[in-house]
């Protein structure tokens, strides 16, 4: 039986409507979903082989956050390859990416009728709008002539939007991104987060990208300080050439002057052989120095004269070298205070901060939490090889109210950990996590925690949710440490040493004796924990 063609002219009126991009991409899917009476509906842009959710209809709001690499999920990939309406069958063996993920639903009901419509732009593929129902026979009415319509409109809609952004981009003077097709960028990561105090930063890094500007990027420790200065990078007119990554707390004064201006044979004891610095590998690029508060004094002023003049000296030679780079510097400190107490410069504070950036912790990104959640658990369940992986809606309302102060990595180890205590608990493929799978209480009260359960001893601040914390026997030997054979307790110094001591062994067995990653799971700077190890004898 032919069908009759239907009309979307409703459709094609709501897409011209002067609302905003994302205001029309949710209107686009409520009238589909009502048109077509699905369950659930999501559009999708394709970049980098993979497919990122723009707007979502009657799924878990964790989608937005996730990605979906095509070789991970064999349906978008059918749909990326067809360039055409495709139907997958009720009974196609092919896992449904959102499977599990329509709330208010059956944890074991699947989606049965699914259908894929490609979008396409000057025969690219630009994006995708998947629809979704419980009822086999709910699409049946539809003829494919009907589906290519809506796939149309859709297309349309979606390369607009490109178009303004790409256009915007222009009008600001940032570098054009590449919007379709596939990207390539392997080593691209991508900064989630839709919430004011995100956009406002994605914003000023647009403007500050296409100058020539130093960078100064504030913020907590985990909020993300790294990716904000690729970002930076990667959108400046230096983006192909080398992005140099120093980290100052990680350098000994020893060897700190060398690793940033290089030296030459016979300079010291072990200069076996001339050595360019950091600022010469990053010539005419980008030299990214975190932890730029644990710079010594003295490297300070030598470093504040490459800035100023851009000349330097390798250790040993009398010549001077010519380097063209351009700073981005991040800390966790209020640099500010540290130039009041002499810590340090205030020339060198003023020649870094000429931009100063600030990334909001993550407790002040409302929902941005649930994004971040979607992204790792989409991550997760690549890694543990699952069907599907799901947050339950208790769940994430664990995770909206913990006071995060080990900031996004914090929330990315305890989804993982979270993940794997999930799948050992349900024994199948399509875990669910529930609040009981994050133990942020627990951890804090059983070890002394504050108040968001993190620990702090001896003036240094352990996230509760960043370390896996001692089983019982290892506490219990360590408590049996901290004790007199007699029975009475040592002084609070003896005490916290050992605690300390058996804190970072652990962690750091953990990271493979890796101290710059034992570090960040700690969530302290490396320059503080090797200095601490040390006075514990633990280096």
């Amino acid at each position: 039986m032919v069908l009759p063609p239907r009309d979307f002219t409703h459709i094609a009126l709501d897409l011209t409507t002067s609302i905003s991009t994302q205001d029309r991409f949710h209107r686009l899917l409520r009238t589909i979903r009502q048109t077509l009476n699905c369950d659930a509906s999501a559009l999708l842009a394709f970049r980098g082989q993979q497919f990122t959710p723009l707007a979502i209809d009657g799924l878990l709001p964790d989608v937005l956050g996730r990605r979906f690499d095509l070789a991970a999920h064999p349906r978008l990939e059918a749909i990326a390859r067809a360039g055409d309406v495709v139907r997958f069958p009720a009974d196609s063996d092919l896992p449904d990416p959102f499977d599990g993920l329509i709330p208010n639903q059956d944890e074991d009901l699947k989606v049965h009728a699914c259908i894929g419509l490609p979008l396409m732009a000057d025969d690219h593929l630009i994006g995708a709008l998947t629809i979704d129902s419980f009822d086999t026979r709910a699409f049946l009415e539809f003829s494919d002539q009907d589906l290519r319509t809506l796939s149309a409109l859709a297309a349309v809609s979606l390369s607009n939007a490109l178009m303004m952004e790409q256009l915007e981009k222009e009008a600001a003077g940032s570098p054009t991104p590449q919007s379709l097709g596939n990207l390539g960028d392997t080593d691209h990561q991508e900064m989630i987060g839709q919430s004011a105090p995100m956009v406002a930063l994605k914003n000023e890094m647009d403007v500050v990208a296409s100058s020539d500007l130093n960078v100064l990027i504030l913020g907590e420790t985990g909020v993300g300080k790294e990716l904000v200065a690729k970002g930076i990078h990667r959108q400046s007119d230096r983006a192909a050439k080398p992005l140099v990554y120093l980290n100052c707390a990680a350098l000994p004064e020893s060897v700190a002057e060398s690793e940033l201006f290089g030296h030459v044979k016979g300079a010291f004891t072990g200069a076996i052989s001339n050595r360019s610095g950091k600022f010469e590998m990053a010539n005419e690029g980008t030299l990214f120095l975190d932890e730029i508060g644990e710079l010594p004094l003295a490297l300070q002023a030598k470093l504040l004269r490459v800035i100023q003049y851009g000349d330097l000296q390798r250790i040993g030679d009398d010549r001077s070298l010519k380097v063209n780079v351009r700073i981005i510097a991040a800390t966790n400190k209020d640099l500010k205070q540290e130039v009041v107490e002499g810590r340090f410069r205030a020339d060198l504070y003023h020649r870094l901060s000429v931009f100063p950036l600030h990334v909001v912790p993550l407790r002040e990104r409302g929902d941005d939490i649930a994004l971040l959640a979607g992204f790792f658990l989409e991550k997760c369940r690549v890694k543990l090889g699952v069907r599907s992986l799901r947050l339950s809606p208790a769940g994430l309302a664990r995770l909206s109210q913990y006071h995060w102060p080990g900031n996004v990595r914090e929330l990315e180890h305890a989804i993982h950990r979270a993940a794997i205590l999930a799948r050992a608990a349900y024994g199948t493929d399509a875990p669910q996590i529930l609040p009981q799978h994050f133990n942020f209480a627990a951890a804090a009260s059983e070890h002394g925690a504050g108040d968001h359960g993190a620990v702090e001893v001896d003036g240094h601040r352990y996230a509760g949710g960043a370390v896996r914390w001692p089983d019982r026997a290892n506490r219990q030997a360590s408590a049996g440490a901290m004790t007199h054979p007699d029975g009475f307790g040592t002084g609070l110094r003896e005490a916290t040493d050992a605690f300390q001591t058996h804190f970072i062994r652990q962690a750091l067995a953990h990271n493979q004796d890796n101290w710059a990653a034992t570090a960040r799971q700690l969530g302290v700077d490396s320059g503080n924990l090797h200095r601490l190890a040390k006075r514990l004898g633990l280096k």
